[in-house]
């Protein structure tokens, strides 16, 4: 844990450069900006650090070699080595953190025990911890992720639009976002006190869904991210309305985190190939491209130390971010 927390505090042990991805797009969008003047002291409802361990992206047929050769590409990635140990200890260090930038921007933070032992939240139940989700990621993709609470805090809680699921699997866990939600919302009316809810998602590649790469559509890298549009922080004010403040460009960080391997079978590889050449020699016959698709598997493994410094670092550059953001508001 000291480690770690050495790990946020000193940027220049991370040797390589830290950068907030896609600079042309707005690094924010703020929703019910107003809704955040005037809120001064707060309590953390929720915070909650997601990991995708598998994700499959899709790119429609490009076409490429006039029309001979396209179909679809999928890459498949997943990510090993990776302990509950190391993810628990990423999730405590960022709230840590996260608490200590919040007071520092001039918040005044209640205690968890504040909160949870308050008659609003009589009946909030815990989501699982640590919880596992199917997620829906952009047009094509899915993946799964568990998403881990610090020790700090007694419950795993969601509200809605903290994450973004697939699957019949998600409507048990968003019926209870809801409740927690309307908890959340009763509390900070109750006691005038803002309650903060926090959700990070850590993407271990990085992934363009969909980018761009020479085997047919996808580009994979190794850098660790606090992914955009997965990632926010809700303030539920007094009045019960909300400023929420979405992360919409990853925050990225380069560095020596994870090992990448194609894991595709080399009897995949010759399926793929050999049905790519019959549809080549078929456009040059005149019958048209017959648009086979492509399928790789990439396997990422984590190195530790490296990885858990990384994602900790990733997560304390989008909470200096997003706490900058709300205290512009206040």
């Amino acid at each position: 844990m000291r480690k770690l927390f050495a790990g946020i505090a000193m940027a220049v042990m991370i040797a390589q450069p830290i950068t907030i991805a896609a600079k042309e797009k707005e690094p924010v969008k703020i929703s019910g900006p107003s809704n955040a003047k005037g809120v001064t002291t707060v309590a953390i409802g929720a915070f909650n650090v997601g990991f995708i361990f598998e994700s499959i992206d899709r790119t429609a047929a490009s076409g490429g070699l006039m029309g001979a050769f396209g179909g679809t590409t999928k890459a498949k990635s997943e990510l090993v080595g990776v302990t509950p140990e190391m993810m628990q200890a990423i999730t405590d260090a960022a709230y840590a953190d996260f608490v200590s930038q919040l007071t520092a921007g001039g918040y005044a933070v209640q205690t968890a025990g504040d909160l949870f032992a308050h008659p609003a939240l009589a009946k909030t139940k815990s989501q699982a911890a640590p919880l596992d989700i199917n997620l829906a990621l952009e047009k094509g993709s899915k993946g799964k992720a568990t998403y881990f609470k610090p020790s700090a805090l007694p419950s795993l809680l969601m509200i809605p639009g903290d994450f973004m699921g697939s699957g019949m699997s998600s409507m048990g866990i968003n019926m209870a976002a809801g409740q927690a939600g309307m908890a959340l919302n009763n509390y900070a009316r109750e006691s005038g006190v803002g309650v903060i809810d926090v959700v990070y998602l850590i993407d271990f590649s990085q992934q363009k869904r969909p980018g761009a790469f020479s085997f047919g559509g996808l580009q994979v890298n190794s850098a660790l991210s606090v992914s955009a549009d997965y990632s926010r922080m809700t303030l539920i004010t007094p009045a019960g309305k909300q400023a929420v403040i979405t992360v919409k460009a990853p925050v990225a960080v380069e560095g020596e985190f994870v090992e990448k391997n194609d894991a595709t079978s080399g009897t995949d590889k010759a399926l793929q190939s050999g049905a790519n050449v019959a549809g080549g020699l078929a456009a040059v016959a005149g019958f048209g491209g017959l648009r086979f698709g492509k399928t790789r598997k990439f396997e990422f493994t984590a190195k530790p130390g490296n990885y858990e410094e990384g994602a900790a670092k990733a997560a304390s550059l989008a909470s200096q971010m997003l706490i900058g953001r709300l205290s512009a508001l206040r």
